[in-house]
């Protein structure tokens, strides 16, 4: 019964992308409940990276599992998004390029083979209980260019989130869109660093909050379970210093579903690079009083912008990477910045790639000690 569930499902979702109409009746329950409610019953999340998201014009463009793997991922199996389930986590973040495959001809229609993968690896995660956030990733990077050409990117936006919405219009609440990644916030029209803050800064934002109220007044247009379902609206680049800048605004939104999407990959000379940069020296320790006091001030900025004012928060990404460290300040990094990120009422999403904590082929983590120890919170 449950193949054939399935395969109901995902020809429904296939009618709907094709044809532009909606189920006629929601399968899944809607709960009165708050979004505020709903973030903390996520608990703590982990990413599926460098999966779905994978993009690249070498990438053999026949069928969705040359980009699933492209990035070093094995193919995604029931078996693999059981694991994460298993460990505890309570949300399970799917990065989407949808324009892989996507037909060149102006209309953006997504690809029916990616769709349906898609789908496939949402509704293994549902499956299991798993809250599952869906959003457009970096995806070949044409938000990067969204100032050049505001309405054919426009068009591209909300015709792709017209199509994500119908192809999932049925499922539950516990299917979270987000708006978009990390490229809400364009350096072509202002750059904190240049001391500008006049009308350029404000463009900017500007054509941010456009964009977030784009994607909220898409979503809701296509009615059914989408009236109704949460939705997590993209930060000023996902960094926190910007997104709490007086001139981002949260959209309206009929339902009053909405939390806000940031990143935690602070101080950045520890969590992204292994060595020396024009930009930087690499960092390789974790835990000094100015560690901790800098962590402190981003969450209550955090607190006191968004959550005190009943606006949930979710860390969409955070982590410490490079060779340059030692396991040990990795997961001090890790255990600090997502304790710190749940007290707040906030939940943390951990960033996770193919061969870095997680043995997606045997779902298996290499350190199952630790990662209860990360999520242990959520369990209070």
């Amino acid at each position: 019964m449950k193949v054939i569930s399935l395969i109901m499902t995902l020809l429904t979702a296939l009618t709907c992308v094709s044809t532009g109409t909606l189920p006629t009746v929601p399968t899944e329950e809607m709960r009165d409940i708050s979004t505020m409610e709903l973030v903390r019953e996520m608990g703590f999340g982990i990413n599926l990276g460098n999966t779905l998201e994978a993009c690249g014009d070498w990438i053999d463009s026949s069928s969705p599992l040359n980009y699933e793997k492209a990035w070093g991922s094995p193919e995604i199996t029931q078996k693999t998004i059981q694991g994460y389930a298993d460990a505890g986590f309570g949300v399970l973040r799917i990065p989407v390029a949808w324009s892989n495959m996507m037909k060149d001809d102006g209309t953006y229609t997504i690809s029916k083979e990616y769709a349906a993968r898609v789908r496939q690896v949402v509704d293994w995660a549902l499956g299991t209980g798993m809250y599952v956030i869906v959003n457009i990733h970096y995806d070949n990077g044409w938000v990067n260019k969204f100032p050049e050409n505001i309405p054919g990117n426009m068009k591209k936006f909300t015709a792709i989130w017209k199509q994500v919405s119908e192809l999932f219009a049925d499922c539950g609440d516990k299917l979270v869109f987000e708006a978009q990644n990390e490229e809400l916030g364009w350096e072509s029209l202002w750059n904190r660093y240049s001391g500008s803050e006049g009308t350029d800064k404000r463009s900017s934002y500007d054509l941010v909050n456009r964009v977030n109220q784009a994607f909220v007044d898409t979503v809701r247009a296509t009615g059914g379970n989408n009236a109704k379902r949460h939705l997590l609206i993209s930060g000023y680049n996902t960094d926190i210093t910007l997104t709490c800048d007086k001139l981002f605004r949260i959209p309206d939104d009929p339902a009053g579903r909405i939390a806000v999407s940031v990143h935690y990959y602070e101080p950045s000379t520890l969590t992204i690079i292994d060595k020396d940069v024009s930009w930087g020296k690499a960092k390789t320790d974790w835990g000094s009083s100015e560690d901790q006091e800098a962590l402190d001030r981003n969450v209550a900025l955090l607190k006191t912008t968004f959550i005190d004012k009943g606006i949930p928060v979710i860390v969409g990404e955070y982590g410490c990477f490079g060779e340059n460290k030692t396991k040990k300040t990795r997961q001090s990094y890790m255990l600090d910045v997502s304790s710190r990120m749940y007290a707040i009422g906030a939940c943390p999403i951990l960033w996770d790639t193919p061969g870095d904590l997680y043995d997606r082929q045997n779902a298996v983590f290499s350190d199952p000690t630790f990662i209860r120890k990360l999520i242990s919170p959520s369990k209070q």
